[in-house]
């Protein structure tokens, strides 16, 4: 670790106990969606509420504030790039969580616990009505929240909640970025559904029992370079990834008996999480130069391993033989070209995690419009499934059978997480840019994934993203590696070339 000024320091002393704080809170948030007991529900709430208000309390301190401004009036500090980086994102968050009553973040919290116990019953029994409460509730403090926060000049009260997650940007800009990705997505499907050829889907439907699943999933993750002595797979409802704390990063994933394709898929996504996780630099632990960026960036690692690599051919004709040895039965009668184009094609789909690359981002702009709804007050969270239900009749040409495979598939609003649906579709076009600057550095990468050898991608990664932690924004990242800001150009570059491949069209 780099010596930093004595003032930095200090600073960096007094916010770890919060961090410290923060990585209790999260392993009994993943605890709670692996392990716990249907019973301890309450209980939980109780916990997670009592201790959101403690690292609140401890990351807000007047203390903490002192300390801030004193690095900012501080020139060797100031002069210091690490260290100013630090500073600059310390003042950012204090300033944030200060405008938080500890109250309102406690009730966040509580309500989220429970929340999530609600929607997992709700879910189960594909009743909307269940959850009605819990998202209306949700809905309010997140609005309350947003209040707090202050709405942007110029902009929307919904702006608040989504610089939380991706710092600087706006739903307008969000719009602008999405406006030309839509067009091209339907343009795209249009062009799908009138290809002549047809790949079969048998590849990727075989059935399989769900232990050979595991551990052909285990394998694959760990091949690519997730470290499994600073973390571990578990199963829940919805796959995620839990960074607990240096050394310590949770990985979930789900599994049916005709489902291998899509386990590994959510099996190498949550692994790219993962992985940058496991690569930020643990020195700084606790600071913004030991956390990640933005969700927009996190989202890129984790669908750059899912997509770029794990839906490629060349990673198919490694993983096609491992797969035969592995999975064995069903999938022996397969090529690596088969279950590739299996693994590729585009049928529009109800659930978003189970989608095709090409019908995804529609999945997410629906999010982002019914949530900025719901928060001008535009939509009522009761009229939530009626206008899901048209949205996707309209987009996809699908008609949802039940509020399972509707609007209760995601997990993000029963945890109080509004604003975050965009930085999926921020992620995807992110890992298109990454990815072909990419290539420059590494000109023989197909031939390297052919033969397993994963790891100069994550090395790359390691050291064009993951080892900055909170240093540069988003956006200036992304120009330093690509030379542009976000831009969909290259993602939908990506999109036809994959098209071409699968249907000649």
């Amino acid at each position: 670790m780099p010596a930093l000024p004595a003032k930095y320091e200090q600073l960096t002393r007094e916010a770890r106990p919060g961090a410290v704080l923060g990585a209790a809170q999260r392993v009994l948030s993943w605890d709670q969606e692996t392990m716990m007991p249907t019973n301890g529900a309450g209980i939980r709430a109780e916990q997670l509420e009592m201790l959101a208000g403690m690292v609140h309390e401890r990351l807000t301190s007047a203390k903490v504030g002192d300390l801030i401004a004193a690095c900012e009036s501080d020139k060797q500090v100031m002069s210091d790039p690490l260290a100013a980086a630090g500073v600059r994102e310390f003042r950012r968050e204090y300033d944030k969580k200060t405008k938080l009553p500890k109250s309102l973040v406690e009730e966040i919290t509580k309500c989220s616990s429970q929340g999530l116990h609600a929607w997992r019953d709700a879910r189960a029994k594909s009743d909307f009505s269940k959850f009605l409460p819990h998202l209306e509730k949700t809905i309010e403090l997140a609005r309350k929240k947003a209040e707090c926060f202050g709405k942007p000049v110029g902009g929307e009260l919904y702006d608040a909640l989504m610089d939380e997650y991706e710092p600087g940007m706006t739903s307008a800009r969000t719009a602008e970025v999405f406006k030309p990705l839509r067009a091209f997505t339907v343009e795209l499907l249009d062009k799908v559904r009138s290809a002549p050829n047809k790949p079969s889907r048998a590849a990727a439907v075989a059935e399989f029992p769900i232990e050979k699943q595991k551990d052909f999933v285990a394998f694959v993750v760990k091949a690519i370079g997730f470290d499994f002595d600073s973390g571990r797979i578990d199963d829940s409802t919805h796959p995620f990834c839990e960074d607990v704390g240096p050394g310590d990063v949770r990985l979930t994933n789900r599994y049916r008996a005709n489902g291998w394709a899509d386990s590994i898929s959510s099996g190498m996504h949550e692994a790219g999480h993962g992985m940058y996780e496991q690569g930020l630099n643990h020195d700084f632990f606790g600071t913004p130069l030991g956390q990640y960026i933005s969700l927009g960036v996190h989202e890129s690692q984790s669908r750059m391993w899912e997509n770029l690599v794990g839906r490629s051919l060349p990673f198919w004709e490694w993983a096609t033989p491992h797969a035969h040895k592995m999975l064995g039965g069903g999938i022996s009668k397969y090529y690596a070209s088969d279950v590739y184009k299996a693994c590729n094609l585009v049928e529009p789909s109800f659930i978003r995690v189970e989608s095709d690359e090409v019908t995804y981002n529609l999945h997410i702009m629906l999010r982002f419009d019914f949530e900025r709804a719901m928060i001008r007050g535009d939509l009522k969270p009761k009229d939530l499934p009626g206008e899901w239900n048209k949205r996707i009749k309209a987009d996809l040409g699908l008609t949802v059978p039940d509020d399972k495979t509707g609007c209760l598939q995601d997990i993000h609003w029963s945890m109080g997480a509004v604003g975050y649906f965009a930085t999926y579709t921020f992620g995807n076009i992110y890992a298109s840019q990454f990815w072909e600057a990419m290539a420059k550095d590494i000109p023989g990468r197909d031939d390297l994934m052919r033969k397993g050898d994963f790891a100069p991608i994550l090395k790359w990664l390691r050291e064009k993203i993951h080892i900055h932690g909170r240093r540069y924004g988003a956006e200036e990242l992304c120009k330093m590696i690509t030379g542009s800001t976000l831009d969909s150009a290259a993602l939908m570059r990506h999109l036809s070339a994959k098209v071409r491949g699968v249907y000649g069209v």
